[in-house]
């Protein structure tokens, strides 16, 4: 039982001790360039902390393995994205694999079709890695998929959510067939209302797959509304907009604090399904989002000797 959780003062502000619980267990998603500028993972994020790396078109896989292993040195559980549109074939995805494994001992994955038009390979979709039997094959204990709480243009041109709900359905009967754990790792959003009707709406469709919600890190308003707009979310992008519209908060850097304590409240009233763990895209910065997540309760590894 969450105690105290999206408690709010008599002004309408979250608590601290509204957030903490959410907070706690939360994972954060690195690149490789971004990852490069942090000195040490260890002060920053608390023990265990599972880390995605995000692999972007045009990244070398060496570059992606060798932030792993190096963030799985420093004691993180490490879950590498496998962006089927970059994928050339069913070789490559061994390769990947095998050296994710082999240099960084990674045993779980994202996997997602990845933003790309036009497929550089054989793989469009990330059914289609699934239904590689690789990760199987070499012994992966844990399989994260994607999920769009406000749709996919990606995938549903018509800005439905037909065939985004039919690979949800898939994996669910796919995840019934497997020994791998697996989740799913959401869009980030910025209202919690849209997210928990799509969770409710895949547990009425007999989805049961644990939802680990997406949520921006602290970040500057210009910055979230371009990320936001590039990646496709949908109608959560009026909350900045409005925010952007009171020259009282232009200014001000976004804090997920009110969305937080939102899906916090709507946990602890218990009525409706709710999310399995918060998951950070740190888009202002992989120190401010840790600071942030560590001022509302998650404590830091102590630094190595």
């Amino acid at each position: 039982m969450i105690s105290f959780i999206g408690k709010r003062d008599n002004g309408g502000a979250p608590t601290g001790a509204g957030l903490q619980e959410i907070v706690q267990g939360f994972s954060i998603e690195v690149m490789p360039r971004t990852a490069a500028k942090v000195e040490d993972f260890r002060a920053l994020l608390p023990e265990g902390t599972r880390v995605y790396i995000a692999h972007i078109e045009g990244t070398p896989i060496e570059e992606m393995v060798a932030t792993a292993k190096r963030l799985a040195e420093d004691g993180f559980p490490v879950m590498p994205h496998f962006p089927a549109r970059i994928i050339k074939d069913k070789a490559t995805l061994e390769e990947w694999i095998k050296r994710y494994q082999g240099e960084a001992g990674v045993d779980q994955a994202l996997l997602l079709a990845g933003g790309v038009a036009q497929p550089h390979g054989d793989y469009h979709s990330s059914m289609q890695l699934m239904e590689s039997g690789l990760f199987d094959a070499h012994g992966f204990k844990r399989l994260h998929v994607a999920g769009h709480p406000e749709g996919n243009r990606d995938i549903d041109a018509d800005g439905s959510t037909k065939l985004v709900d039919e690979a949800i359905r898939w994996k669910q009967a796919f995840s019934e067939r497997t020994d791998a754990q697996m989740a799913i790792a959401t869009q980030f959003a910025f209202e919690a209302e849209p997210v928990l009707e799509w969770i409710a709406g895949l547990r009425e469709a007999g989805v049961d797959l644990p939802v680990h919600v997406g949520i921006a890190g602290p970040a500057k308003l210009q910055t979230l509304i371009k990320f936001a707009i590039a990646c496709g979310v949908g109608p959560s992008l009026k909350v900045l907009q409005k925010r952007a519209l009171d020259v009282t908060k232009l200014m001000l850097p976004y804090e997920p604090t009110d969305v937080l304590a939102d899906f916090a409240e709507a946990q602890a009233i218990g009525t409706r399904p709710g999310v399995a763990q918060v998951h950070f895209f740190p888009l202002g910065g992989i120190t401010a989002c840790a600071e942030w997540a560590r001022k509302h309760g998650a404590q830091p590894m102590k630094a190595a000797g």
